[in-house]
């Protein structure tokens, strides 16, 4: 029996070679963006506004869950690393460990108390405790800083005993080393999601009622989706107060939590790439609009409305595989 390849398959573009082209573009970016205008700061930017989204997509994209207080869990690992460097010890590794430590066990102690919500009421929860954690960041000057955000302290050089790695002043390297961490979290992700636990989240989100009759613990694994995005989204908010030497409570804010959900659906949330696409194009029109006018979110909101429209399943999702008839 002969195999027809449609002009359709044909189009489509492999697993395999999205990785390679991702993956060359992102070790090389360094080389090229000066070319094109750009310098390796917004690329730094773009993959920690991707890890972060990614890292909302387990719960939102691959689980089902909707969650629009995931700022709290950026601004409490951004807070986390920089009270580490600040107060407890110069260390750039130490404090990627405490922040993402902070914001995704504080996730996991939350994710106790909601995950019998569902739908609007799981969102709105999510937001009422990402407003308490801004509220208490903005007004606990002494030890925040407050409305002008922690400051006093800088990211520690890479000290391997035989050797030093010096990011505190290289951006270059410092890109390297964000490239490195997101690698890591990104490959990590990707076990998780070919796991047979990854397997039960797409059951969840596919049909609740029919996991729930084939003998699943829905509740228990949905508090595991929101503990394991939680803190990868922690993780990625170290990595935002070591880009910036700075952590400020808007961080924390809902405005950041509808970024990083408008980030996850333009990019396309059923996608493992598509947080990182929708990230490059959400940072790049920040950079450039917002230099010319303070009114950028509006010309964000309008691409959004505009992909949302021409492209339901986001940018990345036009180079699934549609499933066959």
């Amino acid at each position: 029996m002969s195999t027809v390849t449609t002009r359709a398959d044909a189009t489509v573009v492999r697993p395999w070679q999205q990785l390679v082209v991702i993956w060359a573009l992102l070790l090389t970016a360094p080389f090229w963006l000066p070319l094109v205008g750009g310098y390796t700061a917004v690329a730094a930017r773009v993959l920690v506004m991707a890890l972060a989204a990614m890292g909302l997509n387990l719960l939102l994209g691959y689980t089902g869950v909707l969650s629009f207080g995931h700022a709290a869990y950026f601004g409490l690992g951004a807070y986390g690393a920089g009270l580490t460097l600040k107060y407890v010890a110069h260390s750039t590794p130490l404090a990627i460990v405490a922040g993402t430590l902070l914001g995704g066990i504080a996730g996991m102690l939350f994710g106790l108390l909601l995950v019998r919500r569902r739908g609007v009421y799981f969102a709105m929860v999510t937001i009422a405790f990402g407003q308490v954690c801004f509220y208490i960041a903005y007004k606990w000057d002494d030890f925040t800083g407050g409305y002008d955000g922690l400051r006093g302290f800088v990211r520690a050089p890479l000290d391997f005993g035989l050797f030093t790695i010096d990011i505190t002043n290289n951006g270059m390297l410092f890109y390297y080393f964000v490239v490195v961490v997101f690698g890591l979290a990104v490959g990590l992700q990707a076990l998780i999601l070919r796991s047979p636990f990854g397997r039960t989240m797409l059951a969840i989100r596919e049909n609740e009622r029919r996991a729930r009759f084939l003998g699943l613990p829905v509740e228990k694994h949905i508090w595991i989706s929101f503990s394991i995005s939680c803190f990868f989204t922690a993780l990625a908010g170290t990595l935002y107060a070591l880009l910036n030497n700075f952590a400020d409570p808007l961080g924390l804010n809902y405005i950041m939590s509808g970024n990083i959900v408008m980030i996850a659906v333009m990019g396309g949330m059923r996608t493992f790439w598509g947080p990182l696409v929708g990230a490059v194009l959400f940072v790049l029109l920040q950079d450039y609009v917002s230099s010319m006018t303070t009114n950028w979110m509006s010309f964000v909101g309008l691409v959004f409305v505009l992909v949302v429209l021409f492209f339901p399943r986001g940018l990345m999702g036009v180079l699934q595989r549609k499933p066959s008839a």
